[in-house]
């Protein structure tokens, strides 16, 4: 029997069901772009499938690591693509589906909660907070964790703040369990995530796509 690390077993059962919420924004898209008309066969495979992703998903830190959280929320797409490529679904088509289904759940939070989310993440005590962070992860005391730099600006540049990741978590799951034609998928999300929250993000290389690091560079989007 797979063993799940304590950690995931004790945010499970929100895991699960933040994916049945993803399956239900995903429905007509399945139905439209996928041409899948079994949808609750494809739902049953898909949590069955994450059932198995929760037991693979390594532990990066857990509450002492600020990449735990975002982990968690993303790795459920792996069981989605994978269910989906089985079907034989082209992986831009996947991404497309991912990628808007996610938007709309991340849309699903009011918007005062997700823009306040984003100021407090440009703001200066959560930059002090990642620039510690970055120092930890050198220290790799998790193998399978993420591994990165904070950037500060210099006099030319337009950012805020940026972060240059040298080691990513989904890399390493991607790389150890065959997921690696689907992670691209994965690193589209990322631009959702952080403009749900008002937060631009200039992202022009990744890991995933063959770069020494994925360079996340942060400003805060102009309000309306």
């Amino acid at each position: 029997m797979e063993i799940i690390h304590p950690f995931y077993e004790k945010h499970r059962a929100a895991m699960e069901a933040a994916m049945r919420h993803r399956l239900d924004l995903a429905e007509a898209m399945l139905r439209e772009r996928a041409h899948l008309s079994n949808l609750d066969g494809i739902r049953r495979e898909v949590m069955d499938e994450f059932e198995i992703v929760i037991t693979q998903m390594p532990y990066v830190g857990g509450a002492a690591s600020r990449m735990s959280d975002f982990f968690m929320q993303l790795m459920g797409f792996m069981a989605i693509s994978r269910v989906l490529r089985r079907h034989g679904k082209p992986v831009p088509v996947i991404g497309e589906i991912e990628r808007e289904t996610y938007k709309a759940q991340l849309l699903s939070v009011p918007e005062a909660e997700r823009l306040a989310a984003g100021r407090q993440f440009m703001s200066p005590e959560n930059q002090a907070f990642v620039r510690e962070q970055a120092t930890k992860s050198r220290q790799q005391e998790f193998p399978e964790d993420f591994v990165y730099d904070f950037v500060e600006p210099g006099s030319g540049d337009s950012f805020e703040f940026g972060i240059n990741y040298k080691a990513c978590g989904f890399c390493k799951f991607a790389g150890r369990h065959g997921d690696t034609e689907i992670l691209p998928n994965i690193c589209g999300l990322d631009f959702d995530a952080y403009a749900a929250r008002g937060i631009h993000l200039e992202r022009t290389q990744t890991l995933a796509g063959g770069a020494s690091h994925c360079n996340f560079r942060f400003s805060q989007l102009p309000s309306d």
